[in-house]
């Protein structure tokens, strides 16, 4: 049992994308259709292939930003040379179709060097236009027919110290939302999608390094997310905060995009234990109140999935184990053996879990509410594979270091 590679497997699925043959397989966001790393259109084969088949290949750049498949296209944000550049390749033969980018200089902190300078923000795809934001701030909206910029906001000094900017954007109707930083005072903020135009913000707190959900708390809809040192739910409407707790972990490297379960939130941090609370108003006052703690399933990077009523990812714990907890009681339902690996992406399609861990092994396990099954273990990359992959019909995307691989099953 290759324990040491489990780690890398998960990577590669938080950072790579699927296209798949047939409707309903587009993958128009950071970590899927619905931000839950659900995969839309995954078909389990009857048989699983000793090897998956790689149909193309193509250097894109550097970065942890997951490609995004719509339709017969691929959309990948990275960085070549000094450029942040978005490029569009078509999807069954890698053919680059364009490709654009715009000046972007930038020198990394010395401690996260390892993890280069290339983005770490996964764009959004909507209604003809993608969105993004670089590593020191810059947001850009870009025509996705023919790759043309369509506005853009500069970026802010100084930047976040570790990740940088790595908070994906996420769309709302006729706007769009950025965590900015620096010439914003690090603000929530919520552009009009066509013109750029500011229609609120939120300056609360700064940016942390996790993405966040839009979920109907207390009869609200409103944005969750974790910030430098908080959780806050804001209102969608106004950017009004609705309600806000302490957050605070090591180095503030708040990096997990919250799970909503019902009325409730999960959230983990650096070294801390995994924490769910409740999220209610009454008599038009809000408030949150602790459900359980877990210390079992202690995240850094790694974003778990909810499979049936399970909690599913990867700890820091023991240099890395997969765990699985129940999401409404906190209980571990089990731990896998200890050395799993450094990191992993990870994806869900029905009752199947992909870990993409961080040394180019892809891991699909079967979502089993007694003990870790691993199915099949398949080599998808050469070097390091830190983005999170799209997953659609028969077909996996991959981004490792700096290239896109496209991966078939059968």
């Amino acid at each position: 049992m290759k324990l040491a590679r489990l780690a890398g497997v998960t990577a590669v699925l938080l950072g790579g994308a699927v296209v798949g043959h047939g409707q309903g397989g587009d993958y128009t966001q950071w970590r899927g259709p619905n931000r839950d790393g659900a995969v839309a259109s995954f078909t389990e084969p009857s048989a699983w292939p000793e090897q998956l088949t790689q149909r193309w290949k193509v250097e894109v750049g550097t970065g942890y930003a997951t490609p995004i498949l719509v339709g017969n296209r691929v959309y990948v944000f990275a960085r070549l040379n000094d450029q942040e550049t978005m490029q569009a390749l078509d999807a069954a033969s890698g053919k680059v179709l364009w490709r654009t980018g715009y000046p972007a200089a930038f020198t990394m902190h010395s401690a996260t060097t390892r993890h280069g300078a290339g983005p770490k923000s996964t764009p959004v795809f909507a209604n003809g236009r993608l969105y993004s934001i670089g590593m020191t701030g810059i947001v850009t909206a870009w025509d996705a027919a023919s790759g043309k910029q369509l506005w853009q906001k500069p970026g802010s000094d100084p930047v976040p110290m570790y990740t940088t900017h790595s908070f994906s954007p996420i769309v709302d109707g006729a706007q769009v939302i950025f965590h900015v930083g620096g010439h914003m005072k690090g603000a929530l903020t919520a552009f009009d999608a066509a013109t750029g135009n500011v229609r609120w913000s939120w300056d609360g707190d700064g940016p942390g390094y996790g993405s966040p959900m839009i979920a109907e708390l207390g009869g609200t809809r409103q944005l969750v997310t974790i910030t430098q040192g908080k959780v806050v739910g804001v209102d969608l409407a106004s950017g009004a905060l609705l309600w806000e707790r302490p957050f605070v972990s090591a180095n503030f490297t708040n990096g997990m995009t919250p799970v909503v379960h019902g009325q409730s939130v999960i959230v983990s941090g650096n070294g801390g234990p995994t924490v769910a609370f409740a999220v209610a108003r009454r008599n038009n006052q809000w408030s949150t109140e602790n459900l359980w703690e877990n210390v079992d399933s202690q995240l850094r990077f790694t974003n778990p999935v909810v499979v049936g009523n399970a909690l599913i990812g990867m700890s820091t714990r023991n240099s890395g184990q997969y765990y699985s907890v129940d999401a409404t009681t906190g209980k571990t339902l089990w731990l896998s053996e200890p050395r799993q690996g450094g990191n992993a992406a990870v994806a869900k399609a029905g009752n199947l879990v992909f870990f993409l861990e961080d040394d180019g092994e892809l891991v699909v396990a079967r979502g089993n509410s007694a003990m870790f099954e691993p199915i099949k273990r398949y080599k998808v990359a050469d070097s390091e594979t830190w983005t999170q992959p799209a997953i659609s019909g028969n077909r996996i995307f991959v981004k490792d270091v700096s290239s896109l691989t496209l991966w078939t099953v059968g």
